[in-house]
């Protein structure tokens, strides 16, 4: 029966933290016994040392990616030796409060869904290894370990190429609707960076085109995300301030106030937000309510319950959209 991937990983990092000098290739596949069972000991065999060279190397590299310092040195006798020295593979005391375990473990959470996940998770575990954050659940703040745990989805096939373009600098191309449109348009982007609210992904950056800063849901984009090799035409913020910017295309900052015939009886939420109510007595009431971008979305939800008094662009953009919605 082989012997699992895992077991053979650990009987090298102890075959090599374990010796006193450097060792062989050939030493390390008569002292480990997977090795010796797939490929057989070194002086009995023929032909078998490519398969064996290409397994070394692979699990050689896994061992480093999993964060085990191994030096490659001359041997003695001529050959190449393989040693990993305790001092060099020796963590430091990690020691993180219960707010910085709570972030990590939410940053990691973040790739459930991406390519990076498996990297994320055995961050957690050397972090866990350390004993820089405790195991399983997540802590509160005040150190015990909570049974609620955050969770992120990045579920958008743009998230991880648009997050790579963010880091790397790089503009963007893609596809966007936006909520009232009928179609897709081309995009192009300068990303800055990205910000989860309210259980949605948003990309902060500088639209070309429109040679103005834009906010972008990952969920509208539609297609793929290509990166372009060609340098940023505008400086970056030094602080990109992403969730008031967000907020305010999404229309939780008002910029103005609105005023609008609401049916009595109806558009609770609405009213919630008023700042102002008057009753116009023949079954509609007058509110005034905030107004920011977004706005028209969520007026025309309420359909013909509500009739926009002013201003005027908040009405013909709530005209167009149920012109949008009768034509689809």
């Amino acid at each position: 029966m082989a012997i699992a991937k895992a077991e053979r990983l650990m009987n090298l990092a102890l075959c090599l933290l374990g010796a006193r000098r450097p060792l062989t290739k050939r030493e390390l596949r008569d002292s480990i016994e997977a090795y010796v069972e797939a490929f057989g000991p070194s002086e009995h065999t023929t032909g078998s040392d490519d398969s064996f060279n290409r397994m070394f190397e692979r699990d050689k590299d896994d061992l480093r990616e999993l964060g085990l310092v191994i030096d490659i040195v001359d041997s003695l006798d001529g050959e190449t030796g393989y040693v990993a020295r305790r001092d060099s593979n020796r963590l430091p005391p990690i020691a993180l409060d219960a707010e910085e375990a709570t972030a990590l473990g939410v940053a990691a959470r973040v790739w459930q869904q991406a390519r990076l996940a498996g990297a994320a998770s055995g961050a957690l575990q050397k972090l866990h290894a350390a004993g820089g954050m405790p195991p399983g659940r997540t802590p509160d703040a005040e150190g015990r370990h909570s049974t609620l745990e955050p969770h992120i989805p990045a579920r958008e096939a743009a998230f991880e190429p648009l997050m790579l373009a963010c880091r790397d600098r790089k503009p963007v191309v893609f596809d966007y609707r936006k909520s009232n449109a009928a179609r897709a348009e081309r995009r192009q982007v300068e990303p800055w960076t990205l910000e989860c609210w309210r259980g949605h992904w948003y990309l902060a950056g500088y639209d070309r085109d429109r040679r103005a800063e834009r906010v972008f849901r990952l969920s509208r984009i539609t297609g793929s995300v290509r990166s372009r090799s060609a340098a940023f035409t505008a400086p970056v913020p030094d602080q990109v301030t992403v969730r008031e910017t967000v907020e305010r295309w999404a229309g939780e900052t008002a910029t103005a106030s609105a005023r609008i015939r609401l049916r009595s009886g109806a558009g609770y939420p609405l009213r919630a937000r008023a700042a102002q109510v008057r009753e116009l007595g023949d079954g509609w009431d007058e509110l005034e309510i905030p107004y920011g971008h977004g706005l028209d979305a969520w007026l025309v939800e309420f359909g013909p319950d509500v009739v926009v008094l002013e201003p005027a662009e908040l009405r013909a953009d709530v005209v167009d959209r149920l012109r949008a919605v009768a034509k689809g």
